[in-house]
């Protein structure tokens, strides 16, 4: 018997820890949300290019557009009129071309990108880069401010990151003589980048300019200027205006390199202008609305790939064993007699379709008629078949009834009885009348009551939507209601109601 025991409990324990760690992955590695409710941000980013462009001569228009490792993009669109598009992957960067034959006036085109940082497969590194470069030396003044400033640098430096930082603080350094004379009184971010990236390349450090948008600032912008450096494990991104170092997590890399960001043949004043907005999107909506961008596995299947009404259905039968843990827990810790363990839970079912108010008075109304029209067939001494017939016709006809009543009263509510499931109702009714048989009607009574009362409360467990909502998303909940119900089918001892009934077992005080 305690082999068998420990036996039930390892195999608790390993269900216990399959089903709690299919949940843990689901939240901790596909970014699963715990509730339905939870939202995240989902931002719209648009590029307005503008041109004149001339008349009788062929427009291309190019712009890079982001690559957007770092997000999931949930569409993108070019809007033209008569132009073709193009997109083309440049190094790290992509390009698209607008072209056409002929265009004549002011000419405008859009880019649209839709994207989200959930669910971005943030395991997928970026492509690693250069971590030595050659440099042409420095000659003359510039050579001398250079050396200058490149001296204590590296005294004060110890790696490529404390570097590079070192190296675009003494370049924002309005005091530094050194500094300003490679800036040429050019005082702008460009300029400083430039400077910057000239004092690295002296040092032999590769380090490119990336320009980035703000998602974060919902108005028009121009591109931000960063720059970045490969120091062997990963990228290191430094804002050349202050030395920040790290690229925040509202900054979307459009393009990298010293390159324009657009350029345009066949047409001139060529402007480019950006606008950010953000609107928010169910987590859970997110997650199906990603799904098909990205690589179907075994482990990304789950019961939102069924169809609409196959997920209704899933949606209730998967609350059935959580249910019947509470029918398990009511039975076997509390003592509450009901018709077995699968009636309260399928009684439970039908009150979904009426509610649970309606759903109680209809069933004991239909409950104490039938069993008494049992009782009043009892003195025509019928034999237990043909009398269970009569009661249950009895109870297709009192069904019937009650649903052309409570119609004629304007209560629509009571018209549902006629979807209150028959066989789950006549299985009541006819399992009752076996207990009245053997075991007596004040028995009979008291099963109904607790069936009853148990159907009542697996109904409240098995409606909330958070609850649903788990269940459907995690389904390896399941394994966890196993394990729970392994544990409690060897449990021996007593019943809160047999406390009561052993009561007069236990010593009294005077015998003490």
């Amino acid at each position: 018997m305690r082999s068998v025991q420990l036996h039930a409990t390892l195999l608790a324990l390993v269900l216990f820890a399959l089903g709690a760690g299919s949940v843990v992955w689901q939240v901790m590695v596909r970014d699963i949300p715990l509730t339905e409710s939870e939202t995240d941000p989902v931002w719209i980013v648009d590029a307005r290019v503008e041109f004149d462009a001339r008349k009788g001569f062929p427009v291309k228009a190019q712009m890079f557009v982001p690559p957007s490792a770092d997000f999931v993009t949930l569409n993108e669109s070019f809007v033209s009129n008569n132009y073709g598009v193009n997109v083309n992957k440049l190094g790290d960067n992509r390009q698209v071309t607008w072209s056409t034959r002929r265009a004549d006036g002011h000419q405008v085109l859009y880019y649209r990108l839709v994207l989200t940082r959930r669910f971005s497969m943030t395991e997928e590194k970026a492509p690693p880069g250069p971590q030595f470069r050659k440099s042409e030396p420095l000659t003359g003044a510039e050579g001398l401010a250079a050396e200058a400033l490149l001296a204590p640098i590296r005294e004060q430096s110890a790696d490529v990151e404390t570097f590079i930082s070192e190296t675009i603080n003494r370049v924002n350094n309005s005091t530094n003589d050194n500094a300003q004379l490679l800036l040429r009184g050019d005082y702008s971010i460009e300029s400083r980048a430039r400077v910057v990236d000239l004092l690295l390349a002296a040092a032999h450090i590769p380090a490119e300019p990336v320009h980035t948008v703000r998602l974060g600032l919902q108005q028009a912008q121009e591109p931000e200027l960063w720059l970045r450096s490969y120091n062997g494990k990963s990228w290191l991104y430094f804002n050349p205006d202050d030395g920040a170092e790290g690229l925040p997590s509202d900054r979307l890399v459009w393009w990298s390199g010293d390159k324009p960001l657009a350029k345009l043949e066949g047409g001139r004043r060529l402007q480019v202008s950006f606008s950010v907005s953000k609107n928010e999107m169910s987590a859970i909506q997110l997650a199906q609305s990603v799904q098909p961008l990205q690589d179907r596995s075994f482990w990304t299947l789950s019961l939102y790939d069924l169809p609409l009404e196959a997920q209704q259905t899933f949606r209730i039968l998967i609350m059935l064993p959580f249910g019947v843990l509470l029918i398990l827990f009511l039975r076997n810790l509390i003592g509450l007699e009901t018709l077995g363990t699968f009636t309260p839970v399928l009684v439970a079912l039908a009150f979904r379709q009426t509610d649970i108010i309606w759903g109680i008075v209809l069933f004991t109304v239909v409950t104490a008629l039938g069993l008494s029209l049992r009782s009043y067939l009892e003195h025509l001494r019928l034999q237990l078949l043909p009398r269970l017939s009569v009661v249950l016709t009895f109870v297709v006809i009192l069904i019937t009834v009650i649903s052309v009543l409570t119609h004629k009263l304007g209560l629509e509510r009571g018209v549902s009885v006629a979807l209150f499931p028959m066989v789950i109702l006549t299985m009541v009714i006819e399992r009752l009348s076996v207990v009245w048989e053997e075991r007596g009607g004040t028995h009979s009574i008291k099963v109904a009551l607790g069936t009853l009362i148990a159907a009542t409360l697996a109904h409240l467990l098995m409606t909330p939507p958070e609850l649903v909502y788990l269940f459907f998303t995690f389904p390896g909940i399941l394994l966890v209601l196993v394990s729970v119900m392994l544990l409690l089918g060897h449990y021996r001892g007593y019943r809160l109601t047999e406390l009561r009934r052993f009561k007069a077992l236990l010593p009294s005080g005077k015998d003490q």
